[in-house]
């Protein structure tokens, strides 16, 4: 695009005019910022969408249990996925500190996911059973990995290519985007448009992994000034140095703590399912309507937080903690008083509510980290944070082992009362946009 269609929507976007200041970014990028600022709109939209296209609790799922894979395996997918995204970044953060343009290692890691995908789809076409699980699980680890170096590099180079007053306003722009197209998916899915076969959901991951290579040659054009490398060394001593930012900043440990909480966000989706499961409604062709929920809370939510998030992230990760708490208590309650029959309705409406609560806490988190973090810290904050909650995540796994003890309506009671204790510790968060 040219450089008067990029700062027209830029404008369109941002509300902003040519005489917008550049907050908390280099002299040198604020020129280049409608154009970077669209670029970072494309790639993640791209990105997004192939996240929902290969959604590990849905779409992978189906697939694995399809080709005749052992339960087991299919119960590695998110673990695998959301641990192997978050854990390594501690590791990472020193040597992607050590690079002057971080860029690039967005790019590499965008088109190892593509290539990872498309090898789970060539799996699926070609594998079954077993060693299709043990493949695509193999894959998905490599996936993982390199969504964990893309995670500790694109916060640090949106940090420095984006002015702070419009972070939100695009992930959120492309996360709408994204949700829009997932929708659609789910829609041609949920009323048997799409066949439910295995060649038609491996075309569809040929499409998500070329999604992720489109998103790595758009970024690769993003225009990033060097910046600086102190901070980068031996893994090691990094890790132990990093630890010691929770007794500096008392700041990061709220956050964390905060975000800990919320996982309750992230975790509680599959219980919620379940419930209506028992009664048959376990599979994929039948969760038609919850993929409809899904999808219409992030189109209908994600430009909202985001553009909120500029304004006040902190009140963003209060609100949603607030509204994620009053809809798994009710996903609590029809559960408790209903336990033999819950109706798929108003189960659905409980997921819709937590999921427009889930984007809250998404975008929320995301804006916080990078606008309370100065450049120097940006990257060790964020591999921090998010190494902690990639420990949290394999924990939560035991909710699992609850849930058949006590059932998964006492299970979303104690997430509610996780969100409720979140919305406590996150009203001690500093307004960091101010």
């Amino acid at each position: 695009m040219t450089n008067s269609v990029n700062s027209a929507v830029y404008e369109m976007l941002t509300g902003e005019d040519d005489g917008r200041v550049c907050r908390d970014i280099p002299d040198e990028a604020c020129n280049a910022q409608p154009g970077n600022f669209l670029k970072h709109v494309i790639a993640l939209a791209a990105t997004k969408t192939g996240d929902g296209l290969s959604d590990p609790k849905l779409v992978l799922s189906w697939l694995l249990t399809s080709l005749g894979a052992p339960a087991y395996l299919t119960g590695l997918l998110v673990p695998v996925r959301e641990a192997g995204a978050l854990l390594p970044q501690l590791l990472i953060a020193a040597g992607v500190r050590a690079l002057p343009r971080r860029k690039w290692v967005w790019v590499i890691g965008s088109l190892v996911q593509g290539v990872a995908i498309l090898g789970i789809s060539a799996s699926a076409l070609s594998l079954e059973g077993e060693s299709a699980g043990w493949t695509i699980i193999g894959l998905l680890a490599v996936f993982a990995a390199a969504r964990s170096a893309c995670s500790v590099s694109y916060k640090d180079v949106l940090g420095k290519t984006v002015s702070k007053a419009t972070r939100g306003t695009a992930t959120g722009t492309a996360g709408t985007i994204a949700a829009t197209a997932v929708l659609v998916f789910g829609t041609l899915l949920a009323f048997g448009i799409v066949e439910k076969s295995v060649s038609v959901i491996a075309a569809v991951l040929i499409l998500a992994g070329c999604l992720w290579i489109a998103a790595a040659a758009i970024f690769a054009t993003l225009a990033e000034v060097p910046g600086s490398t102190e901070g980068g060394g031996n893994p090691i001593s990094v890790v132990f140095r990093q630890f010691s930012l929770l007794r500096e900043d008392k700041q990061l440990t709220i956050f964390i703590t905060t975000r800990g909480l919320l996982i309750a966000t992230a975790l509680a989706p599959p219980f919620i399912l379940s419930m209506v499961g028992r009664s048959g409604g376990n599979q994929l062709g039948e969760l038609g309507m919850f993929v409809l929920a899904s999808g219409l809370a992030a189109v209908g939510s994600s430009f909202f937080w985001g553009r909120l998030s500029d304004s006040s992230s902190r009140k963003v990760l209060v609100l949603s903690a607030a509204i994620a708490a009053l809809a798994l208590a009710a996903g609590a309650v029809l559960g408790l008083f209903n336990s033999s029959n819950v109706a798929a309705l108003p189960m659905a409406g409980v997921l819709f509510v937590l999921m427009v609560a889930y984007q809250g806490v998404r975008l929320g988190r995301s804006t916080h980290i990078v606008d309370m973090a100065d450049q120097d810290k940006r990257a060790a904050y964020t591999a921090l944070s998010n190494s902690i909650i990639g420990v949290l995540l394999v924990a939560g796994g035991a909710f699992g082992l609850l849930a058949q003890l006590v059932g998964e309506a006492s299970v979303l009671a104690l997430f509610a009362a996780m969100c409720i204790a979140a919305a406590i510790v996150g009203s001690g968060l500093k307004e960091v946009q101010e």
